[in-house]
């Protein structure tokens, strides 16, 4: 049972894994805010994070965002973009996230698990709301409501 689940349906696509290096995720990241640029970073080094296409909010345009996805929003949690088109955010967009990187692929499939996700959202929306003390510029950085969606 635990298998099934672990090899969900959100999963990256094996036959996209062995071409030369397709982007499977598109993230969406804070690069003014220190604590967030800095795990960016430890992301960014490790085996597979050139399979994801990095956008920092700081220096993006607003077409790079899609038409589903506003400055703002981008601002108050991560989101990332499937392969697929569907945007996904908090602790849904980090589990997406750590199933494109090889190292971290097993914690990916575990973390996206019901009741584990949700878990793991609780402890994200937490951190949101302190990271506004570590951001350079707090006001473009929303902490969201209790109706945040994810």
């Amino acid at each position: 049972m635990l298998l099934k689940l672990l090899s969900s349906p959100e999963r990256i696509p094996p036959d996209t894994m062995n071409t030369s290096h397709p982007l499977l995720l598109t993230l969406y990241y804070d690069g003014g805010c220190p604590v967030c640029s800095r795990e960016i970073g430890f992301y960014q080094r490790r085996r597979g994070a050139e399979r994801i296409r990095w956008v920092n909010l700081a220096q993006c345009e607003d077409s790079e965002l899609g038409t589903d996805l506003n400055r703002e929003s981008a601002y108050a949690r991560l989101h990332a973009r499937l392969p697929n088109g569907q945007l996904v955010s908090g602790a849904r967009a980090f589990a997406a996230l750590w199933r494109v990187l090889p190292a971290l692929r097993l914690a990916g499939r575990i973390a996206a698990l019901p009741g584990i996700v949700h878990l793991l959202e609780w402890g994200y929306l937490g951190f949101l709301k302190v990271r506004r003390l570590w951001r350079r510029d707090a006001a473009a950085c929303p902490v969201p409501g209790r109706a945040t969606k994810f």
